[in-house]
């Protein structure tokens, strides 16, 4: 007989890398009420097509920490799509929509994310259910069923180094 499903269960918040992005450790909130996915992005600056052909670029910058301002990383990637979004008080405002490479449960998938200024947030990253569609099912009572984060990272992610 097979396995009813295939899927891990994840908790409503985990730690994730970004890879791509060199971020190794960020909470963020699994979301299966929202599409995309969203990061946490200050200092957005569209940059055109760079001439390969390619298409156009985004700067912006990451700040993977929920209150500390250490360990900013700067990135750059294609502009995948521009999209219409509703945040969850109801507001619509367009956002750049990038591709990112998200590890978690030790699996990378490819996260559709936004990005926007999530400071007044609790979670720097938010990933939604096209995201989790990929193999992750989510448990509303659980947390960090994929591992906490060692004391160093938590502690600097509070802002207590």
């Amino acid at each position: 007989m097979d396995d009813l499903h295939s899927s891990t269960i994840a908790g409503w918040r985990e730690w994730v890398a970004l890879p791509g992005l060199g971020v190794p450790w960020i909470k963020a909130k699994l979301d299966t009420g929202a599409r995309s996915s969203a990061l946490h992005a200050f200092d957005i600056e569209e940059l055109g097509d760079d001439g390969t052909g390619g298409g156009d670029r985004v700067r912006f910058r990451v700040r993977p920490w929920q209150k500390a301002d250490t360990d900013v990383v700067e990135v750059e990637l294609p502009i995948h799509d521009r999209r219409l979004v509703r945040s969850s008080s109801g507001h619509s405002e367009e956002r750049i929509v990038v591709l990112l490479e998200v590890e978690l449960f030790g699996r990378t998938i490819t996260a559709e994310t936004s990005l926007s200024n999530r400071d007044q947030m609790g979670f720097r990253m938010l990933i939604g259910r096209e995201a989790l569609r990929q193999g992750f099912v989510v448990d509303p009572g659980q947390s960090f069923l994929g591992g906490r984060a060692p004391r160093v990272i938590r502690r600097r992610n509070r802002g207590r180094e």
